[in-house]
């Protein structure tokens, strides 16, 4: 069943960035290992950004902002070696928060978490990362390493 759902009205903060003692627990852990990076975005129904920023105020919706996101961060994610191992459409929750309704649903693949560290600290994906935090509402990023698939859970 999709949702057909393309924002949530929220203007609040949510879950955009990361806190100090999450990426702190990131940078901990093995830096030279692949990374998969689960991500779960929901959009804003208009995107949030800074005063003085070119587009504030100009009435962008969350999946405008995020789209530009999108469109500048990928020759970083992609010179880095990273890409989009896997994309999905949200259609329903089956256990859990029943408001936890996402816009966006992928896992990105990194190299190593060097190369995620690399990306976050490039000077063009900083460019690119303002348009993400304007258009998102909240979002969730849980990192994973790769495991041997198989035909039984667990």
């Amino acid at each position: 069943m999709n949702t057909g759902h393309t924002g949530t009205g929220h203007t609040g903060t949510g879950h955009v960035n990361p806190t100090r003692d999450q990426f702190d627990a990131f940078k901990a852990g093995d830096r030279d290992a692949p990374v998969e990076m689960l991500n779960l975005v929901r959009l804003r129904d208009r995107a949030e950004y800074p005063a003085g920023h070119p587009l504030h105020g100009e009435g962008l919706t969350g999946a405008q902002a995020y789209a530009r996101y999108g469109a500048e961060s990928a020759p970083v994610l992609a010179r880095l070696g990273g890409s989009i191992l896997w994309r999905g459409q949200y259609q329903t929750m089956l256990i859990g928060p029943d408001d936890e309704v996402w816009d966006h649903v992928f896992v990105a693949r990194y190299p190593s978490a060097r190369a995620f560290l690399a990306m976050v600290t490039d000077s063009d994906y900083a460019s690119a990362v303002i348009h993400r935090t304007a258009g998102v509402a909240t979002s969730r990023l849980i990192r994973c390493g790769a495991a041997e698939p198989g035909t039984a859970f667990g």
